[in-house]
């Protein structure tokens, strides 16, 4: 199982938020491109880059920070965060960086050409709460379920996809491990990404045997809840 620390940007800085709110805001530093190395010392085999002001915004707020992130260090990224249209992808693809994430706009007409286009570069990021799908960073709940929209998805073409659950986001009270092995018994072949909760090595542990194929933990990390070191260790 992928440990996959996660970076969110807005104002340019790396912060976390409770639940997807932007009034509960915790600001971890000044500068992204430094915690990403500190996670690439750590051994971190992937980070997960969200820029929150483009989540916010409907579109990429953050791109240069994010260029510079995947300019700077080693390893790959993956990223995400108010990418809508074909330009924006292919942006983050010429610059090297090969795992861009789409949310609700999967679920918009003409998005199967879009996946079409780049088969080995999209990853569908599928924001849930209570079940079902958040759209326009989180602020609205649709008529759709998580579920609806797996599949949606994973008619595209698409096998990776990151689950987030908001009910727990930065909440550290544990995984939606019920939901993960929901959509893990649904649909066979899937590479299931959790992210939301993650508050220990033991919650990291309980995921790996569901199993999932990666786990993203951010407020845990910087919190000192989770050693990364000793995380990619025992699960890298």
């Amino acid at each position: 199982m992928l440990v996959i620390p996660a970076i969110d940007i807005r104002g340019g800085r790396c912060v976390r938020l409770l639940q997807g709110d932007p009034e509960k805001e915790t600001v971890y530093s000044d500068s992204p491109l430094d915690t990403a190395k500190r996670f690439e010392d750590a051994g971190a085999p992937l980070i997960h880059v969200v820029d929150l002001d483009g989540a916010f915004a409907g579109s990429p707020v953050n791109m240069e920070i994010i260029f510079k992130i995947a300019k700077g260090i080693s390893i790959p990224i993956e990223t995400g965060g108010g990418i809508r249209k074909r330009e924006s992808v292919e942006a983050y693809i010429d610059a090297g960086i090969n795992r861009v994430i789409l949310g609700s706009v999967l679920l918009d007409s003409g998005a199967e050409e879009l996946v079409r286009s780049y088969p080995k570069n999209i990853i569908a990021g599928i924001d849930a709460k209570e079940g079902m799908v958040a759209v326009k960073g989180w602020k609205s709940i649709s008529a759709l379920s998580a579920g609806e929209a797996i599949k949606k998805v994973m008619d595209f073409g698409i096998k990776e996809i990151i689950h987030t659950d908001i009910s727990t986001d930065g909440m550290l009270a544990g995984p939606n491990t019920q939901a993960c092995s929901r959509i893990l018994s649904a649909f066979p072949g899937i590479r299931l990404i959790a992210s939301g909760g993650i508050s220990s090595v033991e919650d990291l542990r309980a995921l790996s045997k569901l199993p999932v194929y990666g786990a993203i933990t951010g407020k845990a990390v910087y919190d000192g809840r989770i050693d990364l070191r000793k995380a990619f260790a025992e699960f890298g």
